[in-house]
């Protein structure tokens, strides 16, 4: 709630006033059938552009609306990954967890699934799996650093793109069972790290490492992130006023939108500089029209 501006927001008191503006003020409402007697809805409403927060209840048989939980999110643009998608359901709630196996991060990639709704309609209906599927990620940060970047030329920029098309293909063909493959990258990663344990005695890790996409803490979809700036914009909470930054950023050649409290951010983001900090990663499944 702190990334989207309500870093004051203090007790439950306040929290429920803030699910009742939701409720009743709501810019989009989504509801699909729980059951034989209940209705599954989720109710979102904008409180800066692309962010705010969004309450998921039930309606019971005599259409009384009964809160479960609520969550910031940001609406991401532009589309992330174009991989597989498979989704499962959290223990304790009706909520979901999407896990994306991107070759470009090196890891799974699991993320809150913020439009559970639709996912739920293709389920019921068993339409799954949904062929021609596309991710939008996001993510919402209540720390982070800027960092000024690492300069390349244009003969550096072209090593590394070339660098990278071939560990994708590698990683590829390692997936479909490629001993050689599978040899050439643990080579290559021993490689990388004598080649890093030599640099990292004389300069710092950060002139080196340029960009990175790990887990971080023991949920399993935050992660610690180091990415370079493509768009930086300035928003402002309607409610709180207080101002949110919302970066886009290149990471591990993923990009994604991840929205900061001002006050949260070390440092002034341009676009060129980098962006470090940990973030809770969210996604938006787009389904085709069918």
């Amino acid at each position: 709630m702190r990334a989207i501006g309500f870093s004051e927001l203090k007790d439950r008191k306040e929290l429920e006033n803030l699910i009742k503006i939701c409720a009743q003020d709501a810019n989009n409402r989504s509801y699909t059938s729980n059951g034989d007697d209940s209705m599954l809805a989720i109710f979102s409403k904008d409180f800066a552009p692309g962010m705010g927060v969004a309450v998921c209840g039930e309606y019971d048989e005599v259409n009384n609306f009964s809160y479960d939980y609520c969550f910031p999110y940001l609406t991401g643009e532009g589309v992330t990954s174009y991989e597989d998608i498979t989704i499962e359901r959290h223990a304790e709630k009706e909520s979901y967890a999407g896990i994306c196996d991107d070759i470009k991060v090196g890891v799974s990639l699991i993320f809150y699934l913020q439009n559970m709704i639709p996912y739920i309609k293709v389920m019921n209906s068993d339409k799954l799996p949904v062929k021609g599927t596309s991710l939008t990620l996001s993510g919402l940060s209540c720390q982070g650093t800027i960092m000024m970047p690492i300069i390349k030329n244009e003969k550096e920029k072209s090593r590394v793109r070339k660098a990278s098309d071939s560990r994708n293909q590698l990683i590829e063909a390692a997936r479909k069972g490629d001993e050689d493959a599978i040899e050439s990258l643990t080579l290559e990663d021993m490689d990388t790290y004598t080649a890093i344990s030599k640099k990292i005695q004389q300069e710092d890790v950060f002139s080196i490492v340029d960009t990175y996409f790990m887990p971080y803490g023991v949920e399993c979809d935050q992660y610690s992130v180091l990415g370079e700036i493509l768009n930086c914009n300035m928003v402002q909470n309607e409610i709180t006023k207080e101002e949110i930054y919302k970066l886009t950023i290149l990471c591990n050649e993923l990009t994604f939108d991840v929205c900061i409290n001002k006050i949260d951010m070390f440092g002034e983001p341009k676009e060129g500089r980098r962006f470090k900090g940990v973030i809770w990663l969210q996604g938006f499944i787009n389904f085709p029209e069918m």
